[in-house]
């Protein structure tokens, strides 16, 4: 069978074979569709040769741009010693390598790693953790987890379950297990009483109420700190995190983080925990790990919860979780490249003046009319576009608002993603400032573009 087909003929094949995540495929089946063939620095490049800037960092993973040097020669290297080989059992050096590196980073206390191949399974794993954790010290009737509204911590059922975007989660509703609710901190669409600046400290008031009610039921309370990613960019006041962990640790109850989105730079910090030294008791970790080149995961967890996995082989408390491609060589080998450039390249330094140009510029953004509010964490970014400014009434489903501004960035020659209305701003920490002035230039334009149109 020979694959040398003519390029026109990749899109043909696609909508015979594949079947995309998150994408209606009706719509799919009868529109152009880019086919990415290969990638140099910040830029994709499709099957016709033509090039887009990668404004979306591949889904929020990518870290120094596509082709890095160091990371492909990590990769080729290892792959001359081993691609693969089991961790159950067994362990191997570029597993051992990352992770004593990882500790290194992580908030201080969280000194276990495991790993696992994608940011669901992390957060599947954290839940699993906690719930197995108070389960072996006595605490029988900890069984349910506390999440936020608007929270996305994966599609398995589990992450789901602790997950509440109605969206995507409302259809599985009858396969998912009981929990407790928070309201998120959306301050621009505080459902709560009174100023929605103080929407933390309503949320706040929650958690604590839920807390002091069902704290001898409740496992965890699972969060995204700072930022709630695939809920449009939902950012938290300063200090939310913080009183989130007193709060945790005064009712005796586990704080789980999900770093799969902030982490490795993309809040300005290593990680968004680091802007407040705040040490949940069990951390998730992807996307950004390898520097987006291979899938891998991570679950960190203080000495504590992990000692509670200690025992006897007969006593069983062995925490029967696993894959396949568990701590696979060649992943870890790229994520140990990826975090020695951080070092080497003074990533979290030099993304500084980034964040601030972007802030400044964002500026800009607030004087379209149907940009209701911008949301910055970092390199973080949402902005929701909104029908009428001062209803905050948003645009119909059917309008396809988000759909239309990133159709109109690609034929710029600019790649981005929308999440509903929210058009996001993810750069990869490491672009050059030209790129993202670039990136920022063709996004104002194809907002002010499509939104005139749409209003007009």
């Amino acid at each position: 069978m020979s694959f040398a087909n003519p390029p026109s003929t990749w899109a043909e094949k696609d909508k015979k074979h594949l079947w995309h995540p998150f994408t209606q495929m009706k719509d799919w089946q009868k529109e152009p569709i880019v086919v990415i063939e290969r990638a140099e620095g910040f830029y994709l490049i499709d099957t016709e040769g033509r090039r887009y800037l990668d404004g979306v960092s591949s889904l929020w993973c990518n870290v120094h741009g596509h082709q890095v040097p160091e990371i492909d020669e990590a990769i080729v290297n290892q792959l001359k010693k081993v691609a693969h080989s089991t961790f159950l059992g067994l362990s191997n050096t570029p597993a051992i390598e990352l992770a004593e590196k990882l500790a290194a980073l992580a908030p201080r206390g969280l000194t276990r790693i495991f790993y696992s191949d994608s940011g669901s399974e992390a957060a599947e794993i954290a839940l699993k953790m906690a719930y197995q954790y108070w389960q072996q010290r006595g605490f029988r009737k900890k069984k349910k987890f506390v999440k936020l509204t608007q929270s996305y911590h994966g599609d398995t059922l589990g992450s789901v379950s602790v997950g509440g975007i109605e969206l995507f989660h409302q259809i599985y509703e009858p396969l998912l297990f009981e929990t407790f609710s928070v309201e998120s901190p959306y301050r621009y669409r505080w459902p709560g009483p009174g100023d929605p600046e103080k929407a933390g400290e309503h949320s706040l008031a929650q958690l604590e109420a839920i807390l002091e009610r069902h704290h001898e039921e409740i496992t965890a309370f699972v969060m995204e700190p700072l930022m709630q990613g695939a809920a449009g960019m939902i950012d938290q006041p300063k200090g939310y995190i913080s009183r989130a962990r007193e709060l945790t640790r005064k009712y005796n109850v586990l704080l789980v983080f999900d770093e799969v989105a902030t982490g490795f730079g993309r809040t300005g910090r290593m990680f968004a925990s680091d802007h407040e030294n705040v040490t949940p008791d069990l951390m998730a970790v992807a996307k950004g790990l390898t520097g987006g080149y291979l899938p891998l995961a991570a679950t960190f967890a203080t000495e504590e919860v992990y000692e509670a996995f200690l025992g006897e082989y007969e006593e069983f408390k062995t925490f029967f979780h696993g894959h396949t491609f568990t701590a696979n060589p060649l992943a870890c080998a790229a994520a140990s490249a990826n975090l020695d450039l951080f070092e080497k390249k003074r990533v979290l330094d030099n993304v500084q003046p980034k964040i601030k140009r972007m802030t400044e510029r964002l500026e800009r953004f607030k004087k379209i009319p149907s940009v209701g509010d911008i949301r910055q964490k970092g390199m973080m970014a949402g902005i929701e576009l909104i029908r009428d400014r001062a209803s905050k009434k948003s645009f119909e489903p059917r309008e396809k608002i988000g759909i239309r501004v990133t159709e109109r960035a690609r034929a710029k020659g600019v790649i981005t993603r929308p999440l509903g209305p929210v058009m996001v701003l993810m750069p990869a920490p490491a672009i050059p400032a030209g790129e993202l002035e670039r990136l920022l230039d063709v996004l104002e334009e194809s907002i002010r573009e499509v939104t005139a149109e749409i209003q007009a």
